[in-house]
């Protein structure tokens, strides 16, 4: 079903009658203004995504290789005589036991 040139001047007519002659031209402006505002909101979306995007796969690479750090000493460590287990930054003694 299309639509012929009779149909359209009628259906042009009606809307004149109904908003008139001087709210016409108000409404068709209010009408590309808001085509406007969509299309920005569509295209900052967009471009939001994309950063993120982005951003996501720049966090996702490799870490850089670190330069490899040299041994520390060994720590001395003393036996617990409560549990029997090495605790660390103490000395070892030796026990009274043979």
């Amino acid at each position: 079903m299309s639509l012929g040139p009779t149909e359209l001047i009628i259906i042009l007519v009606i809307v004149l009658l109904l908003f008139g002659t001087t709210r016409l031209p108000k409404l068709a402006r209010s009408l590309g203004e808001a085509s406007k505002e969509f299309k920005k909101g569509v295209n900052e979306r967009e471009q939001r995504e994309q950063e993120e995007q982005a951003a996501q796969t720049a966090s996702a690479a490799p870490p850089t290789p670190t330069a490899p750090t040299a041994p520390t000493a060994p720590t001395a460590c003393k036996r617990s005589e409560r549990t029997g287990h090495d605790e660390p930054g103490r000395a070892r003694r030796p026990s009274g036991r043979a």
